[in-house]
């Protein structure tokens, strides 16, 4: 196995903290404890960048503690990320674009969050390749608590030396590591754990779960890992008892993370495994109930009745949201599902035109405008019930939404789409 000795002064170059920023800022994301924007290190950007690099140069540089943010997770729970300040996170880039070519390599195949040219979409199919192709139908879905939060700092710097002897780059990420968490005007020590929010957490998560991964390769379990969402496929139920065995004392005593005996459980795929937003069963894909009605939370929001917006600024906002959704949901078998969303999302923009227009009046004029021929009914325009109407379809008709509003329609795209393997024999 190679290894790095003389890493760091490839870090002190103008152009690699330059393009550390540019990906930085396409992520885009809130300020840290200084308060300084994006733009604001933007609007001074040769200074901001010349000033990191003599740091870096005469080993001044101090990354500051992370801002403390709450974000609610899916299940009732709460998530705690830690927002590093606009510089810290163009270092932490820096630092990124040098190492992970080392280590990305030989990271393990069915290994796939958070690493350049894979996405969730290319476990979820090596998940179904497994469970459809090879008959790996018994699953344990494991569940880490708070995996990011609980990492040992001592074992990451051990696994980054297997490859890297750099002092310079290690003190580096003892620093991102060891930078410490405002809470309010609270300081806190960080003594575990990585933060969500951080620039190089994904990677350090990643080299830190690999020596489980290439665990378990070693004893023949095949998984599939999304960062700390994790997969062992088995024949048989007895061999997937004894995979969560073998995992669970592996990641407790060897990695000193803790398994969620609440949430980890052995499931069938007959029954459905629930993974990255989807249910794969034995013969198809179904996105997970509760990723439908989010989307219908955000649509809803956005189609109420009294945000004074206009249907065509609308529909604007929408597309975004339904672009988004279909593309990363085409992998499942969701054709009947969308159908529905989008005569249910239809209606809900009939239901705010008629109450913008007010008057049946109106209602009346654009019948006569599309050549409907008087006597109309008159309506309560502000019913959600009369938003279903005959009326209601006639002068605000699909064809209406979709070709002259430019309405993106979900069910016109393909679904149940393979996405080409990476990894296939592990």
């Amino acid at each position: 196995m190679r290894k790095y000795y003389s890493l760091y002064g490839r870090l002190l170059s103008m152009r690699r903290l330059y393009q550390a920023f540019k990906h930085v800022k396409r992520n885009r994301g809130a300020a840290g404890v200084d308060g300084q924007s994006l733009a604001a290190f933007e609007a001074n950007l040769e200074v901001e960048l010349s000033c990191l690099l003599s740091e870096l140069k005469e080993k001044r540089y101090r990354a500051q503690p992370v801002r403390r943010v709450t974000i609610a997770k899916d299940d009732g729970g709460e998530r705690q990320l830690g927002i590093p300040t606009v510089r810290d996170r163009v270092v932490q880039q820096a630092v990124r674009s040098l190492i992970e070519p080392i280590f990305d390599p030989d990271f393990h195949p069915s290994s796939y969050g958070y690493r350049p040219g894979r996405s969730g979409h290319h476990a979820i199919g090596k998940a179904t390749l497994f469970i459809r192709r090879y008959r790996r139908e018994w699953v344990v879905d494991m569940d880490l608590s708070k995996c990011f939060d609980t990492l040992n700092h001592d074992l990451i710097i051990r696994q980054f030396r297997r490859r890297i002897t750099d002092g310079s780059v290690l003190s580096l990420l003892r620093q991102f590591l060891e930078s410490g968490v405002m809470v309010g005007h609270q300081f806190e020590k960080t003594d575990l754990g990585s933060p969500q929010g951080g620039v190089i957490s994904p990677l350090i998560a990643n080299v830190y779960l690999d020596a489980f991964d290439q665990f378990m390769k070693a004893r023949g379990h095949r998984i599939v890992r999304y960062a700390d969402d994790i997969l062992i496929l088995c024949c048989s139920k007895a061999g997937a008892e004894n995979a969560l065995k073998v995992a669970q004392g592996y990641l407790e005593e060897a990695l000193k993370l803790t398994v969620n005996a609440t949430k980890t459980h052995i499931a069938h795929s007959d029954d459905g495994i629930k993974f990255l937003g989807v249910v794969i069963h034995t013969d198809y894909t179904r996105i997970q109930d509760k990723k439908v009605l989010k989307l219908k939370e955000k649509l809803k929001a956005l189609t109420k009745r009294n945000r004074g917006t206009g249907l065509a600024d609308t529909i604007r906002e929408l597309n975004p949201v339904l672009r988004g959704f279909a593309n990363y949901f085409r992998v499942a078998h969701c054709a009947r599902i969308l159908k529905q969303v989008m005569g249910w999302l239809r209606r809900r923009l009939r239901c705010l035109q008629l109450k913008q227009w007010k008057k049946p009046s109106r209602l009346h004029r654009r019948l006569k405008q599309l050549g409907y021929r008087p006597p109309f009914k008159s309506i309560k325009m502000n019913s959600w019930h009369n938003a279903a109407s005959p009326l209601a379809h006639q002068s605000i008709p699909n064809a209406y939404l979709h070709q002259e509003l430019g309405l993106m329609d979900l069910t016109q795209g393909r679904t149940g789409i393979s996405v080409p393997m990476l990894g296939v024999n592990y």
